[in-house]
């Protein structure tokens, strides 16, 4: 689980135990979900976009 994370930093809980399940665990949500917190995880805020100064017209 942790190393899934490392790998994908912006995967919450429910993605890595997606991908656990493809690879062939049972995992369900729930359980996760509390080892998710256990472990102090978290997904990184996504920071905002930045604006234009100028218009797309080139003035």
């Amino acid at each position: 689980m942790i190393e899934l994370t490392r790998q994908y930093g912006r995967y919450g809980y429910r993605r890595i135990a997606a991908l656990l399940r493809d690879a062939v665990w049972h995992v369900n949500d729930k359980p996760f979900e509390r080892l998710w917190r256990r472990e102090g995880l978290k997904v990184p805020i996504k920071q905002p976009k930045k604006g234009r100064l100028w218009l797309n017209d080139g003035s």
